[in-house]
């Protein structure tokens, strides 16, 4: 809910909470739901008998966007992965306060990275446990002994992943898990509060976390018994559209903004030509302008509904480095309608020859592309080995520090991470872009290799 009523929570609305039976209260919260515009629900808010406004606001379920809302049925790991400022933090500590509630005497593990964080986040923080406490309850706080005590005489207690071997021996109904992926020793840490995690009719753990490239997270992620939630900084209607905006403009597309913005864990696969750390080292802010040459690669489509035509611009600047400057790559489209998009860009960049894959349609490619009014030359190349065999002298390009990418570019950043030395491609679909690229940068900067087998000219 985005009403500026529901951002007053903690301003002292005083009084008691009405005694609305269950389903009066929640007739109440349907009515309001058609409610679409934020002003007009604000002002029926304001309407409302204090008390009966305070308890709307202290229901979760009415203030939680849709990544917080608990997942639905028989999991046992609720994996939170989201980016910063999505609401992890709120999110873990309204289900511990609700498992608390309906679990009287329930023994809940509180686990983060030290004991430290879990005091100042989890607990003490602006969205912690105590901050969530609805009107009449009153958790109590005990940070000499690690525990917190709730009304319904349940007890969360703090752990610290740096002394993973605390977990072995107590047992819990519940945990939440916060910031997994900065633990030291993960691993053990996970394991042991797994042993233990073995009272009451349905053991469960939150694990709320920015994603890092680590195993256990991915291990987690993958395992049948998790229920995966994947959340943008963008989601959380809460935060200043000014600080999200700034966030967005300077990191959107990037490594670290697709991770720690849009919570996007990375697969790093094995013997990849093309790692994220590669990637990041080789990127510059923007298209330094000024070349010798541009050469737009192209790679068709086999069918219309199939796979993505790449269409990618390459510049080779001054002093020989070579640059990726645009991907025009588009999907959907006819073979004219894919020959006027690679025309469009080749004539915006001011291109001195187009090379497109001649597979996947043999001439037609090149009679399309002239149809189009492409008035340059067209190479047409056979793609003869393997896509990462055809990548592997232009990875070098990029190790070599001889090839940047001008830009974030981030489908095409997807698709060289998945080419793998040696042979083969671990990602989804094909790498249209990835070869488009290839042929590109094949072009303009590996000369008469293009006579080599892994690329025959015709």
């Amino acid at each position: 809910m985005n009403a500026p009523f529901l951002r007053k929570r903690g301003q002292g609305y005083g009084g008691d909470p009405v005694a609305l039976d269950v389903a009066d209260f929640e007739a109440l919260l349907a009515f309001a739901a058609l409610i679409e515009d934020a002003d007009d629900l604000d002002r029926f808010a304001e309407r409302l008998p204090t008390p009966v406004r305070r308890r709307m606001i202290e229901t979760w379920e009415w203030q939680a966007h849709g990544g917080q809302a608990v997942p639905g049925g028989e999991w046992r790991v609720w994996l939170l992965m989201a980016g910063r400022g999505f609401g992890k933090t709120r999110a873990g500590a309204e289900w511990v306060s609700a498992r608390a509630r309906e679990t009287p005497g329930a023994r809940i593990a509180l686990v983060g990275a030290s004991r430290e964080d879990v005091a100042k986040v989890m607990i003490e923080g602006r969205s912690g446990l105590l901050r969530v406490a609805r009107t009449g309850e009153s958790p109590l706080w005990v940070p000499s002994r690690g525990i917190v005590h709730f009304d319904s005489g349940a007890e969360a207690h703090v752990y610290s992943a740096e002394a993973g071997e605390a977990l072995r021996g107590p047992e819990h109904d519940f945990a939440w898990c916060d910031e997994l992926a900065k633990w030291a020793r993960a691993g053990a840490a996970w394991d042991n509060l797994q042993m233990g995690l073995r009272v009451g009719e349905r053991p469960r753990v939150l694990v709320t976390t920015t994603p890092r490239p680590l195993a256990l997270l991915r291990g987690i992620r993958d395992d049948p018994a998790t229920a995966v939630t994947i959340g943008r900084m963008a989601d959380n209607v809460h935060l200043p559209e000014a600080a999200v905006g700034e966030a967005y403009r300077r990191y959107a597309g990037t490594r670290l903004g697709r991770q720690e913005l849009d919570g996007m864990l990375f697969d790093e696969v094995q013997g990849a030509l093309w790692t994220r750390e590669l990637v990041e080292a080789c990127r510059i802010a923007a298209p330094a302008g000024g070349y010798r040459r541009v050469v737009v690669g192209v790679d068709p489509p086999l069918t219309v509904e199939g796979d993505a035509c790449g269409i990618v611009v390459c510049a080779l600047r001054a002093d020989g480095v070579a640059e990726v400057v645009a991907d025009h790559s588009v999907r959907g489209l006819s073979p004219e309608g894919w020959a006027l998009k690679a025309a469009a860009a080749a004539k915006a960049w001011g291109a001195h020859r187009v090379v497109a894959e001649k597979n996947n349609g043999g001439l037609m490619v090149e009679s399309v592309l002239r149809g189009a009014d492409v008035a340059l030359p067209v190479r047409l190349v056979h793609a003869a080995d393997g896509k990462s065999v055809r990548a592997e002298p232009v990875a070098a390009l990029f190790e070599a520090k001889r090839a940047k990418l001008a830009g974030r570019f981030p489908e095409l950043e997807d698709e060289l991470c998945a080419l793998v030395l040696g042979g083969g491609y671990e990602g989804k679909g094909s790498p249209d872009r990835a070869d488009a690229m290839v042929y590109a940068l094949t072009e303009l900067m590996l000369g008469d290799r293009r006579a080599e087998p892994r690329i025959l000219s015709f």
